[in-house]
């Protein structure tokens, strides 16, 4: 059986407000996560777009913004949904926690949805270990990057 959620949480040197504008900011997106650059309608309902250059888009919707809280959309990274809305079945859920601790930021990273995803058990599994491994990677190159960038 696939795990439904990948779970990740970090340690950030860097005040909340800094965090969050590098989690919620498109000029900051695409610089950390994509490395081709981002779009982001910043509210409940607004779009978003993830660029890679090796790897194209991955398009997505704000579900929540809850400024220096939380920050949650929908996203199908392993593959285009081909013009569908990303909802339950074609996309999972990412949720971004902030939590101030002392001058830095608690993170944590919730991506949730991979049992409900329809198609097969080979592919949910793929895509479980794939976003796995993803998130170790980008939530240090964040750290990484909210550590030396000023906002």
């Amino acid at each position: 059986m696939v795990p439904d959620r990948i779970e990740r949480e970090t340690f950030i040197n860097a005040p909340i407000e800094r965090v969050w504008t590098l989690i919620t900011e498109a000029e900051h997106l695409g610089r950390w996560f994509g490395d081709a650059g981002a779009e982001i309608d910043l509210r409940p309902g607004g779009a978003m777009a993830l660029h890679w250059s090796d790897s194209g888009a991955s398009h997505g919707r704000v579900v929540a913004v809850e400024p220096r809280t939380r920050f949650a959309y929908r996203w199908a990274p392993f593959k285009d949904p081909g013009g569908e809305e990303p909802v339950e079945g074609n996309s999972t859920l990412v949720e971004f926690t902030l939590a101030a601790e002392g001058d830095g930021t608690r993170l944590r990273v919730v991506e949730s949805g991979f049992a409900s995803l329809a198609t097969s058990d080979e592919q949910r599994a793929k895509n479980h270990e794939g976003n796995t491994e993803g998130w170790r990677f980008e939530t240090d190159e964040l750290r990484e990057y909210a550590e030396k960038v000023s906002v």
